[in-house]
C-alpha cells in the first residue's frame, strides 16, 4: 500500500471515527438517561439528528433503548469499514457478511471504550474538581453512574474512598480483552480496520 493510500485511511478512519464516537455518544446518552438539556447533550442531538431522523420513521425505539441511533452507528462503521478496505486495495465482496460482524464487534469494542474513558475522566475530575458543576463533568458522572452504581452496593463503605471504579475498570478490561479481542480474532478482523481494539 502507498503512502497516500494509507494517509488517506488515517484522515477516513479518524474523521468516521469521529462520527461514529458521536453517534455511539447519544445511544450511550439516552441509554443513561443523561440529561438532554446539557450543553454537550445538545451539540450531540445536533450533530447526528440529520442521520437519524429519517432511520427513526423505520426503527422505532424500544424499552426505552434508542435503537435508530445503534443502527446508525453500526451503519457508519460498515461504510468506513468498506471505504477503507476498498483503498487498501481489496473487494468489500469478498469479505461479504464478515464486514457487518466486524462492524458489530468494532462498535461494541468503541461501546466499552466510552464508559472506560468516561471513568477516567470522572476520576481525574474527583481529585482535580470534586463537586464541579461544569456541563462536561456532570455529563461524564451521569454516563459513569450506571456502571459503578452495582459495584457501589457490592463494595463496603470505606468511610470517604470509593473504590468501585477500579473493580468497573476490572470488569470493562476482561471483556475488551477476552471477549471482544477474541471474537475479532475468531472472525479474522484486520487491525486496519479495528483501530479501537
Amino acid at each position: 500500500m502507498s503512502g497516500i493510500s494509507e494517509a488517506l485511511i488515517y484522515i477516513i478512519q479518524t474523521l468516521g471515527s469521529l462520527y461514529l464516537l458521536i453517534v455511539l455518544l447519544r445511544f450511550v446518552l439516552q441509554l443513561v438517561r443523561a440529561d438532554f438539556y446539557n450543553p454537550l447533550s445538545q451539540f450531540t442531538v445536533k450533530a447526528t439528528q440529520p442521520l437519524l431522523k429519517p432511520l427513526r420513521k423505520i426503527i422505532p425505539g424500544f424499552g426505552g433503548l434508542d435503537l435508530a441511533s445503534l443502527v446508525l452507528a453500526i451503519l457508519v462503521q460498515l461504510l468506513l469499514m468498506v471505504v477503507i478496505i476498498t483503498i487498501a486495495g481489496v473487494n468489500p465482496a469478498s469479505v461479504g457478511l464478515q464486514l457487518l460482524v466486524w462492524s458489530i464487534i468494532a462498535v461494541t469494542s468503541l461501546f466499552l471504550k466510552i464508559f472506560f474513558f468516561a471513568m477516567i475522566i470522572s476520576v481525574i475530575l474527583s481529585w482535580v474538581a470534586p463537586g464541579s458543576h461544569n456541563p462536561g463533568a456532570e455529563l461524564v458522572n451521569q454516563i459513569c453512574e450506571p456502571l459503578l452504581a452495582p459495584f457501589r452496593r457490592l463494595l463496603p463503605n470505606l468511610g470517604g474512598l470509593d473504590i468501585s471504579p477500579i473493580f468497573a475498570f476490572m470488569a470493562l478490561h476482561l471483556i475488551d480483552r477476552f471477549v471482544i479481542g477474541n471474537l475479532a480474532a475468531m472472525t479474522q478482523m484486520p487491525t486496519i480496520l479495528s483501530p479501537f481494539i
